[in-house]
């Protein structure tokens, strides 16, 4: 087995370095993409009790992570909580290794088959991707899910972690590598940029003369701005989580406050996480205030429109810009509409294509919003915080595609296989 690669510091060697790690990363993906479902399993299996045994370590890490980001004075509350790892995230990592490792594997599936007048059969299978860039900021979870997702489906990774994750993702990766190497399995088929030297995602943006195929963007605006302006290969673009909470006006009320305060408070800094209230002109009188009221409560700053501003002096004058800014911090936008068809008019205009959510008591009005709303995922009296690919089965997720072309939504195993077709005959030539 290749010596695993070295960290870097500077910019002398990391060319060599980057092409290195290609090189191995496409010699594992070969290997991957024919490895048996159980090989696979193994490894899975071995990386869950690695994270497990090596929890204090991985918490360790994280913590020297975190006191280096409030060190520096710059790191939002937000921030630092998508970069905290505690026990039970750490053992959240575990349990969704556990639930990859239950899946079906992809990789061979058969997908639809038929048979043409003149005898051939052809069907469509499901194969590995190749090698998947992942290039994500301050949540270290990324790396344990990214990691066993694109080895479920049988593909390699190379992993570019933030720099102020850095030691987490370290940590985690060494678990990932120890299971590799239990199921006799490549160890760059999971392959982590050794180095904070931000250089190194031009190059992966570039493909590594071909080395990857497709880049996954998990982070902020910038980041994923960057990727689409600069990548020269296919990118599963995740946007930013502009999501709205629609309260029709025949809402319960009670599920209305479950929701929205679930929705924007359980964690403010995730994708999922709604941005955006609108409440139903028809029944503002009713349902307006004690939103409101309960947000502010809860120490959400609410910045509304007139109407919204009017029933509580706390609020504060929202701008056009709040209406298209994803806070991932305790504060909400909030706005009365006229009806469903200002809350899908709003959406349209400000909308992210992420993940937004009606609670309604009127299924016509609900049918309406689920089918009208171009959005990734769209939801029916239920938290927006459920845009996770977990809370969907899937064990993980590499990310929320907010396109349109390939994956959309939480993309799992399953999302990481392209196809191709296979034919049989039995001499035919075409005339």
């Amino acid at each position: 087995m290749a010596a695993p690669l070295k960290a870097v510091d500077g910019n002398a060697d990391l060319q060599a370095l980057m092409s290195d790690l290609a090189t191995r990363a496409r010699a594992a993906a070969r290997v991957l993409a024919l490895a048996p479902p159980e090989q696979k399993n193994r490894a899975l299996e071995a990386m869950e009790r690695a994270i497990r045994s090596n929890a204090a370590a991985i918490l360790a890490a994280n913590a020297e992570d975190v006191a280096e980001a409030r060190a520096s004075g710059n790191a939002t509350s937000s921030f630092i909580d998508r970069l905290t790892l505690t026990p039970a995230r750490v053992e959240g990592m575990a349990e969704g290794i556990g639930i990859v490792r239950g899946i079906a594997d992809p990789v061979g599936i058969i997908t639809e088959s038929w048979q043409r007048p003149n005898g051939m059969t052809i069907e469509r299978v499901r194969v590995p991707l190749g090698v998947v860039g992942v290039i994500f900021e301050s949540r270290p979870n990324v790396a344990a899910d990214a990691g066993v997702l694109c080895l479920k489906s049988g593909n390699a990774v190379i992993l570019r972690g933030g720099s102020d994750s850095f030691r987490s993702c370290r940590a985690i990766h060494e678990c990932l590598g120890q299971g590799l190497r239990e199921a006799g399995l490549p160890e760059a088929a999971i392959t982590l940029v050794p180095t904070r030297d931000r250089a190194a995602v031009g190059m992966m943006l570039s493909g590594l003369n071909g080395a990857i195929d497709v880049i996954v963007p998990r982070g902020g605006k910038s980041l994923v701005a960057r990727v689409e302006q600069e990548a020269r290969v296919p990118v599963f673009a995740h946007l930013e989580g502009v999501n709205h909470v629609y309260v029709d006006a025949s809402a319960d009320l009670a599920m209305a406050k479950a929701i929205v305060l679930n929705a924007k408070m359980r964690r403010t800094g995730v994708c999922g996480a709604a941005e955006t209230l609108l409440v139903d002109r028809a029944a503002a009188g009713n349902n307006l205030k004690p939103l409101v009221e309960m947000l502010i409560e809860a120490g959400c700053e609410v910045r509304g429109d007139d109407a919204v501003q009017k029933t509580d002096a706390r609020v504060k004058p929202a701008s056009e810009d709040d209406w298209d800014t994803e806070y991932l911090d305790a504060i909400i936008a909030a706005k009365v509409v006229d009806g469903v068809d200002g809350a899908i008019a709003h959406i349209q205009n400000h909308g992210s294509h992420h993940t937004d959510a009606i609670v309604s008591a009127d299924e016509a009005a609900a049918k309406r919003f689920l089918s009208e709303v171009d959005s990734a995922i769209v939801l029916h009296n239920a938290s927006t915080q459920f845009a996770d690919g977990g809370e969907f089965g899937f064990g993980a997720e590499i990310g929320i595609a907010t396109g349109r072309f390939h994956a959309r939504g939480p993309v799992g195993a399953e999302q990481l296989t392209s196809f191709k077709y296979r034919v049989h005959g039995t001499g035919q030539t075409r005339p």
